[in-house]
């Protein structure tokens, strides 16, 4: 593996998601919904991309219209938090419409959560990964949604099951229950809680997910500790991998 987890700088993700060419190159196997590997082309700059399209989605009972929506919120959370967590995505045009268009991180793919805790690696990643998902209420956190970059660093990916304002935490992530939160990120979500949520996060979500997240954050910034699973068991996904 190389030593980065992206061929292009973060900076030049997004405008290039913006403004490229894309290129389907196939579907992505596992997916209940139409997850496509892309490559997106301007000029001499290229990556690969893992695009989401509206029109490709399965409507859910208890979730509104339009997930690719919430992969890109999560993104824009954890940059607004400062956490380098999840790979850029961006809400983009393409070749089947508006979706959410999210950089492919060069991974192990043999690491998963359960993997890289048992090893000790990147936890201070893990760990941030776990705050972000009781903040924005993931529903789906596998222990494959967190990828070991060739970076060393850990991203989660599969976030469109996030932010419902109904409490709906589902998560492989229980390792940590009763300890302190580290103090640099209950500091981080302190001026999340102090400036609120970005109005580019607002925009994807409607008033009561917008008013659930700012309650949820305080929660966290007010518990101090990683919380156990209240349900005695019933607050993991499945698969759990």
């Amino acid at each position: 593996m190389t030593s980065t987890a992206f061929e292009l700088d973060r900076s030049e993700l997004i405008p290039l998601f913006l403004e490229g060419e894309y290129e389907v190159e196939g579907r992505m196997p596992y997916s209940s919904n139409a997850t496509l590997l892309v490559n997106v082309t301007e000029g001499a700059k290229s990556h690969k991309a893992i695009y989401k399209p509206h029109q490709g989605e399965r409507p859910l009972w208890d979730f509104p219209d339009g997930l690719y929506k919430r992969e890109v919120a999560m993104f824009r959370l954890a940059d607004q938090l400062g956490w380098k967590v999840i790979p850029p995505t961006a809400l983009a045009e393409g070749p089947f419409g508006i979706g959410s268009v999210q950089a492919f991180v060069d991974a192990d793919f043999a690491q998963h959560y359960f993997t890289l805790h048992e090893d000790g690696v990147g936890t201070e990643d893990l760990q941030r990964l776990c705050v972000l998902d009781l903040i924005a209420n993931n529903t789906d956190r596998k222990s494959g949604h967190c990828l070991l970059g060739a970076d060393g660093r850990v991203y989660g990916i599969d976030h469109g099951l996030a932010f419902h304002a109904e409490w709906k935490l589902r998560t492989v992530m229980w390792d940590y229950v009763g300890q302190p939160i580290p103090a640099d990120i209950l500091a981080d979500v302190e001026r999340l809680v102090n400036d609120g949520p970005d109005v580019s996060i607002c925009a994807l979500l409607n008033v009561f997910e917008q008013d659930a997240l700012q309650t949820r954050a305080k929660a966290v910034l007010t518990e101090g500790h990683f919380p156990a699973d209240e349900t005695d068991g019933h607050r993991w996904p499945w698969p759990l991998v």
